[in-house]
C-alpha cells in the first residue's frame, strides 16, 4: 500500500494527498502533519517506513467538503486519490491479496472550487491566468462554478490593475515568466503557447474558427490556453463547464488601480471583509447571483454611455414602480442558483437536488419572464432579458415528471425519481415493498413461533438481513432442529439467519439493487439532457442576476433618497447634496445625519484646493465624490439631490496609506510611488482625489512636493481633481493656476470646545484648529499649554519671515520651469549617447570620430 502511496504522493507534487481507505480520507508523513495541524485533529502513526513511524491522519469522507474548505483557506491544495475499482474488481483482478486500484481523481484549488458548502454564495470565484505573447499582455479569467469565460487584453503596466478588478482565488502563470511574482502557480511555459491556446478554445467549444467569438490577439490566445490546460490539469481530464470566452479590452471599463481600490474600499473594507464596503452598503439583491454581478459591476464600471443607460433605464422602472419591484422581488427570493447548480452537474460532481434546483428556478423563470413580456413601454434592456428567462419548457415538463418535489442530496440511496415516471422503476420498488411487508410478517410469526417477544429482523452492510435476539434467548434458537443458524455473537445480543428469510432477502436485496440502478440511469439520462442545454440555462441565470440587480439598486435608491446621474461627453462633475453611502449607513444606525455637500468641477474649475480641521470631513468629501462616480458608470443611482457627470476613464485616490513593511515600503514612499502612477497616468478625463500629499516628511520637503503635484495636476494632467492639504501656503496658487479654486470644511470653536461643521464652503480655511483637535482628542492640558506657547513663537516668525513658503511667488508655473529645465542640451554628449559602437563599421567610426571632432572644435 505504502508503494501505491508514494506514487500517487510524488505525482501529486505540492498538493496535501487525500488517500481513500475505505470510509475516510488518510494524509501520512507531512501532509498528516500540516493537517493536523490546521485541522485540529488527531495525530497518530502507521506501521513503519525507513524504520521511522508513520505519522498519520484522517478524515472521514462524508463529511470531507468541511475540512477540505478549512485547508483550501489556509492556503493549501489538495488531491483526492480515490478507488476506481471496487475491492471484489480487486480481487477477479489480481487475487484476493489485490490492492484496490487508486488515481488522483481531481486536484482541488482556491480557484477551481464548484461545491456549495466550499464557496461564498454572494461572491465569484475567479481563476485567472496571464498570458504574455510579441510584447502583448492578457488575462484570462474563469469561474468555473457558473462557467463565465473572460478574456482580458490590457497593458503590462495595467496587469495588477486588471487582477485587483477580478480579485481571483487563483493566478496562473507561465514558468519564467516576468509576472510569477503575482502568481500563485506556474505552470510549463509550453501550456501558453498562443497556437496551442487557439487549438484548445476550438477543441473546447467544437468550432473550427474563433470568429464567431471576437477577434483575440496572439496575448489572449496565450492566457487562455494556458487557463483551459490548468483546469484540465486540476480536473485531471473532467474538464469543466465553461461558455464561449468574452473579450473585453481595458478601455472599456474606468480603469482603477489596486491602491484606489483598497483606498476607496469598492468591494471590501481595508480590514479584508465585505462589511463596511461600498458593495455592502449598496447591496439590496436578494440572490447570491445577483450579489455577484453587483460586485464585478461596482469593480469594473463601464466607460459605454449606451450601456450605462440602459442599465440606469432598468432601474429606474422598477424605481418608479415599487408594486413591480417588489412581485419581481419576491419572486426572485424564492429560486435557487440555477447557475451554480449547472457548474456542480457540469463538473460531475451534481446530485438529484441540483437537477431539483434547475427544474425550480427555470419554472420560476418562465413564470416571471411571462410576467415581464406582458408589462408595456418595457425598457430596452427588459425587453432584452425577458425572452431569455423563458424557452425551456420541455426541460421543465421533464424534470416535473421525472424528479420528486425535493430530491435528496446524496444519489446513493436513490429515491428521488418520482412514482410514475418509469413503470419498471415502480414495479422494482413495489417488489422491495411487498418483500420487506413479508419480512415483517415474518418477524411477527418467528416471535409467535419462539415465544421472544424481544425478536427482531434487522439489516447491516455485513450480514445484509438477520434475527436479533438477547443472548438470553439464544439457547432456544441454538439447538439443531430449530430452523435457525447462528450468525454472530456480541455482547449482550446473537444473530441469526432462516431459509425464510434468506429467501425474502435475496429478493429483497435483488429489487432495491435493480431499483437503484434504474434510478443511476435516470439521474444520467437527466443530467445529459441539461447539459445540452446549458448555454440557454446559463443565458437564463445571467437574466435574473440582471434583475436582481436592478431591482436591488432600484430598492436602495427609494430607501435612500438617491438620483439618477445624468451622463454627458465633456469633463464636468457636478453634484448637488453629495453623501458618503457608507459614512451615511454608519450615522443613520447611530441615529446621526450625514452633512450633504456640493461638488462643481468644470473645465475652468477643474481643481479644488480643500483645507480644514483633522476629523472636519476632507476625506470623506474626496471620498463621496470618487463613489458617485463609480456608481453612476456601473449603472446605479447615486446618493445625491442631482448629478450630472462626465465619463471618468481612470479613478485614482491617494487618501491614506500604511507602511508596506513586507515590500520594505514607509508611508511616504507608498504614498509618493502612487502620486508617481497618478501623474504618469490621468489624463483630462480622469478624475484624482489626493488627501495630505507630502505629509510623511519634513515639513519643507512635503511643502515642496505638494507644491509641485499641484501644478503638474494643473498644467499637465488637466484632470478633474480634489486635493486636500493642511499646507495653508498652497493656497497661494489660486492667484496663479486659473482652473484652481479654494474650499474649505467648516468648524468653529464655542466656549474653548472645537464644533465640527463638516461643511464644504468655499474660500480657504482661516486656521487649523490643530491645537483644538488635540485637545478633543485628549492631550493633557499641560501639553496643549506648552504647544500654545510654541505655536505663538512659530507665528511670530511666520510674520517676520513670510513662512515657509516665501520667495515662492517668483517661482515660474511648474510648465514653464520643467521647458527651462529642459532648454540645455549638449550636443557633443547626445551624439556620443546616440552612437552604437558594437553596430558600426571601420568606415562609419571614422566618419564618426570627424563629427565628435568636429562639434568638440565648434
Amino acid at each position: 500500500m505504502m508503494a501505491q502511496y508514494l506514487a500517487l504522493k510524488a505525482e501529486s507534487q505540492d498538493c496535501l494527498l487525500f488517500y481513500r481507505m475505505g470510509d475516510f480520507f488518510e494524509l501520512f508523513f507531512d501532509d498528516a502533519k500540516i493537517a493536523s495541524n490546521v485541522l485540529d485533529i488527531a495525530l497518530t502513526s502507521r506501521g513503519e517506513h525507513d524504520g521511522d513511524k508513520i505519522p498519520m491522519c484522517g478524515v472521514p469522507a462524508h463529511s470531507a467538503e468541511g475540512y477540505l474548505a478549512r485547508l483550501i483557506k489556509a492556503g493549501h491544495r489538495v488531491a483526492i486519490a480515490d478507488q476506481i475499482e471496487t475491492p471484489e474488481e480487486a480481487k477477479k483482478r489480481g487475487g484476493s491479496k489485490a490492492l484496490v486500484a487508486r488515481a488522483i481523481i481531481r486536484v482541488v484549488t482556491a480557484g477551481t472550487l464548484t461545491e456549495e458548502a466550499l464557496l461564498d454564495s454572494r461572491s465569484a470565484n475567479w481563476c485567472a491566468a496571464i498570458g504574455e505573447a510579441g510584447g502583448e499582455v492578457a488575462i484570462a479569467a474563469a469561474d468555473i462554478s457558473t462557467g463565465r469565460f473572460e478574456l482580458l487584453e490590457c497593458s503590462a503596466e495595467a496587469v495588477s490593475a486588471v487582477l485587483a478588478q477580478l480579485n481571483p482565488a487563483e493566478i496562473v502563470v507561465a514558468e519564467g515568466s516576468e509576472a510569477a511574482l503575482l502568481a500563485t502557480t506556474t505552470r510549463p511555459r509550453g501550456e501558453f503557447d498562443s497556437s496551442r491556446g487557439e487549438a484548445r478554445i476550438k477543441a473546447l467549444f467544437g468550432v473550427a474558427t474563433l470568429d464567431g467569438f471576437g477577434q483575440f490577439g496572439r496575448a489572449a490566445l496565450a492566457a487562455a490556453g494556458g487557463l483551459i490546460a490548468y483546469l484540465d490539469h486540476t480536473a485531471k481530464g473532467a474538464l469543466p463547464f465553461l461558455r464561449p470566452p468574452r473579450i473585453t479590452r481595458s478601455d472599456a471599463c474606468m480603469a482603477i488601480d489596486a491602491a484606489t481600490r483598497e483606498s476607496l474600499e469598492l468591494t471590501q473594507s481595508q480590514s479584508g471583509t465585505r462589511k463596511g464596503s461600498l458593495l455592502d452598503a449598496v447591496d439590496r439583491t436578494v440572490t447570491g447571483a445577483g450579489a455577484r454581478l453587483l460586485g464585478q459591476d461596482l469593480a469594473a464600471p463601464l466607460m459605454d454611455v449606451g450601456a450605462i443607460e440602459a442599465r440606469l433605464d432598468l432601474v429606474q422602472r422598477f424605481h418608479d414602480d415599487p408594486g413591480l419591484r417588489e412581485d419581481v422581488r419576491g419572486t426572485l427570493r424564492s429560486l435557487p442558483d440555477i447557475g451554480r447548480a449547472l457548474g456542480r452537474l457540469a463538473a460531475g460532481r451534481g446530485s438529484p437536488r441540483d437537477l431539483g434546483q434547475l427544474r425550480d428556478g427555470l419554472d420560476g423563470a418562465w413564470r416571471l419572464g411571462e410576467k415581464l413580456g406582458r408589462l408595456g413601454d418595457a425598457p430596452a434592456l427588459l425587453a432584452e432579458l425577458a425572452p431569455q428567462l423563458r424557452g425551456h419548457a420541455a426541460l421543465i415538463d421533464l424534470f416535473q415528471r421525472a424528479l420528486v418535489p425535493a430530491p435528496p442530496i446524496d444519489a446513493a440511496h436513490g429515491g428521488y425519481i418520482a412514482e410514475g415516471y418509469d413503470a419498471a422503476l415502480d414495479d422494482l420498488r413495489d417488489a422491495g415493498a411487498g418483500g420487506r411487508r413479508a419480512i415483517a410478517a415474518l418477524e411477527a410469526q418467528y416471535r409467535d413461533r419462539t415465544g421472544i417477544a424481544a425478536l427482531k429482523i434487522k439489516h447491516n452492510g455485513v450480514l445484509g438481513y438477520h434475527i436479533e435476539v438477547a443472548a438470553k434467548h439464544a439457547d432456544a434458537l441454538m439447538v439443531a432442529d430449530s430452523g435457525f443458524t447462528h450468525r454472530q455473537t456480541l455482547a449482550g445480543v446473537v444473530r441469526f439467519n432462516a431459509p425464510e428469510l434468506h429467501e425474502i432477502a435475496i429478493k429483497v436485496t435483488q429489487a432495491g439493487a435493480h431499483a437503484l440502478a434504474a434510478e443511476a440511469a435516470h439521474l444520467e439520462d437527466l443530467t445529459a439532457a441539461a447539459l445540452a442545454t446549458r448555454e440557454a440555462i446559463a443565458a437564463t441565470a445571467d437574466a435574473l442576476a440582471r434583475l436582481d440587480v436592478a431591482a436591488g439598486l432600484a430598492e436602495r435608491a427609494a430607501e435612500g433618497g438617491w438620483t439618477r446621474p445624468a451622463l454627458v461627453d465633456h469633463a464636468c462633475f457636478e453634484v448637488e447634496g453629495g453623501r458618503h453611502p457608507v459614512v451615511e449607513t454608519a450615522l443613520a444606525r447611530s441615529g446621526e445625519r450625514f452633512v450633504a455637500n456640493d461638488c462643481v468641477l468644470s473645465e475652468r474649475n477643474r481643481l479644488w484646493l480643500v483645507t480644514g480641521p483633522n476629523m472636519g470631513g476632507k476625506s470623506t468629501f474626496l471620498r463621496q465624490n470618487a463613489l458617485i462616480a463609480v456608481l453612476a458608470q456601473a449603472g446605479a443611482y447615486v446618493p445625491a439631490a442631482r448629478a450630472k457627470l462626465g465619463l471618468v476613464d481612470r479613478l485614482f485616490s491617494r487618501v491614506g496609506a500604511s507602511d508596506n513593511l513586507a515590500r520594505g515600503r514607509s508611508t511616504f514612499m507608498v504614498e509618493m510611488v502612487e502620486t508617481a502612477a497618478i501623474l504618469a497616468q490621468a489624463t483630462p478625463r480622469s478624475f484624482v482625489i489626493l488627501d495630505e500629499v507630502g505629509r510623511g516628511t519634513s515639513t519643507y520637503d512635503g511643502l515642496a512636493i505638494a507644491w509641485a503635484v499641484v501644478e503638474a495636476i494643473h498644467e499637465d494632467n488637466r484632470c478633474r481633481c480634489l486635493f486636500a492639504t493642511h499646507y495653508h501656503e498652497l493656497t497661494r496658487l489660486a492667484e496663479r493656476c486659473e482652473a484652481l479654486s479654494l474650499h474649505h470644511v467648516r468648524a468653529r470653536e464655542w466656549k474653548g470646545d472645537l464644533v465640527l461643521l463638516h461643511e464644504v464652503a468655499e474660500g480657504p480655511a482661516d486656521r487649523s484648529y490643530g491645537l483644538a483637535v488635540a485637545r478633543l482628542a485628549g492631550l493633557p492640558p499641560m501639553t496643549i499649554s506648552r504647544a500654545k506657547a510654541v505655536l505663538a513663537k512659530l507665528e511670530a516668525g511666520r510674520e517676520k519671515t513670510g513662512g515657509i513658503a516665501a520667495g515662492l511667488d517668483d517661482l515660474p508655473l511648474f510648465a514653464a520651469m520643467v521647458a527651462e529645465e529642459a532648454a540645455p542640451v549638449d550636443p557633443l554628449r547626445a551624439e556620443l549617447e546616440a552612437l552604437d559602437v558594437d553596430a558600426l563599421s571601420p568606415r562609419e567610426a571614422l566618419d564618426a570620430l570627424y563629427r565628435l571632432k568636429a562639434l568638440g572644435d565648434a
